[in-house]
């Protein structure tokens, strides 16, 4: 490699993986803190016990006031993360990594620090401290996700192994309530996080870059221990020549292509306005509703499923934090197949003359299918209310949270020009975010007119993630269109 040396990047590789995988996501791992905020006897005083017919503890475990209130600050922060994806996401063009990265540890200290000091009677600060929490931790995942530009052909891999660390972080809430058990107060626990952020100013000062790291890399690029990241004009010049060639190899031009063939990219509203775009919103919006009302409403389903028994509860959300952890190792399998497929199609496409590009978009089409599939799996098993089958329900829920965020942005790389990428990456996570509100109504439908019975909230939704599978269908049909000898001669 050129540059700095191959440790030093294994090295800024290494310590990021580890970073989203202990801090980026850990919102996700909300069961578990709920558990130990039950145990905390926060917002205890909305519970209005009758004393006549129910015990203690067991009018305060099926207190919908109370479990209400988790839902709406789960609710909350989950919009946050992907709201706020689109503002960051300019903060982190327009001011770059080490800008990003500062107010990053600032959110995220401030979130710990709030948390770790918060009490039973100071509990509404919860609603300030998660989405801010939140914020952190997904700029934490943006200004890591570049570092796959440094190892080329493993770029999608990389990235998608990064979104499964982000999914694997929840389990940092498994092991805060699992040290809360053995006598750790939630407060030695988050200060102990808050200490963390010293390691993640040095790691921003030492290993990553003050700007961007480009792709590809110019030739002797440097980044980190204070050095400057903008190479000289000759360098720039070669980075240059190299994306061509890079873009050349990538997207060659078909046989017997005309001049009118070669169009402008087009403008950012004409790619926003595109069935393409819309139904891509549409199979992203579903699919995170459905893992969003699960993981805010876990802990209540479990309280109805177990009859309220805490031992069984503890057990099954215990269960459900280590599924999590294994998100990391689920993700990059979507990035390895899309890789292969990737060059599988782009080799046909010079043999045929077929559009590259049309090629390339249709290595993602497999992988979106994949997770509308396990995506339909999961919705299933969870709206069957069989206490034994939620592990099956865990397991389809890990896997299909680990595809879809690689996915999302491998799509979107293909499918749009590159200049518009951030600006839609931020659209269509800030529209999702949108969808994902509606999980506090449902939850409320579920636990007031409905008295705690699903089933018609369930099916509405599993009907919703059959409409998913349009995308991927419409996806494919239209590169298949353009590969065909009429486009291509």
């Amino acid at each position: 490699m050129q540059g700095r040396s191959l440790p030093f990047r294994v090295a800024t590789l290494v310590t990021g993986l580890l970073e989203c995988l202990g801090f980026a996501g850990v919102l996700f791992g909300w069961t578990s803190l709920v558990f130990v905020f039950k145990k905390q006897h926060y917002f205890e005083e909305l519970c209005e016990l009758d004393a006549g017919s129910l015990g203690n503890a067991t009018g305060l475990d099926e207190c919908r006031a109370r479990d209400e209130r988790f839902s709406l600050i789960f609710t909350l922060a989950s919009f946050t993360i992907n709201f706020m994806t689109f503002p960051t996401g300019y903060i982190f063009d327009r001011f770059k990594t080490t800008v990003a990265r500062l107010i990053a540890i600032f959110l995220y200290t401030s979130a710990t620090l709030t948390i770790a000091f918060t009490s039973a009677d100071s509990a509404v600060l919860l609603f300030l401290a998660m989405p801010m929490l939140a914020v952190g931790g997904i700029l934490f995942l943006i200004t890591n996700l570049q570092i796959g530009n440094l190892f080329g052909k493993h770029r999608s891999t990389i990235i998608t192994m990064y979104n499964g660390a982000f999914d694997s972080s929840s389990a940092v809430f498994l092991i805060i309530k699992l040290l809360y058990e053995q006598g750790v107060t939630i407060k030695a626990s988050f200060l102990f996080i808050s200490v963390c952020s010293a390691w993640h100013v040095g790691r921003t000062l030492l290993l990553m870059p003050r700007g961007h790291i480009p792709y590809p890399l110019p030739a002797n690029y440097r980044y980190g221990l204070c050095s400057r990241d903008s190479p000289p004009e000759e360098d720039k010049k070669e980075a240059g020549s190299e994306k061509l060639e890079l873009q050349s190899k990538e997207f060659p031009s078909p046989k017997k292509e005309t001049p009118g063939q070669q169009q402008a990219p087009g403008s950012f509203w004409s790619h926003t306005f595109s069935p393409r775009f819309a139904w891509h919103v549409v199979w992203l919006s579903v699919i995170q509703l459905w893992h969003y009302l699960f993981i805010g409403t876990l802990n209540s389903l479990l309280n109805n499923l177990a009859s309220r028994d805490s031992a069984i509860v503890s057990t099954y959300t215990n269960a459900f934090a280590v599924t999590q952890f294994f998100g990391v190792l689920c993700a990059p399998w979507n990035g390895l197949l899309m890789d292969r497929l990737k060059h599988k199609y782009q080799e046909e496409a010079k043999r045929t003359g077929a559009v590259a590009k049309a090629a390339a978009l249709r290595s993602v089409v497999p992988s979106l299918t994949l997770t509308s599939l396990l995506s339909l799996g999961f919705a299933v098993c969870a709206s069957i209310p069989v206490l034994p089958l939620q592990y099956a329900t865990f397991i389809l829920q890990v896997v299909s949270r680990s595809f879809l965020y690689g996915c999302n942005a491998a799509f979107l790389t293909l499918a749009f020009p590159s200049e518009h990428f951030g600006k839609l990456f931020g659209l269509v996570m800030a529209l999702s975010a949108v969808v994902s509100l509606l999980q506090f109504p449902l939850f409320t439908l579920i636990k007031g007119p409905l008295q705690n019975d699903p089933l018609y909230v369930n099916l509405m939704l599993v009907l919703l993630t059959l409409l998913t599978f349009i995308h991927p269908f419409l996806v494919n049909r239209e590169c298949q269109r353009k590969e065909s000898p009429r486009e291509v001669a």
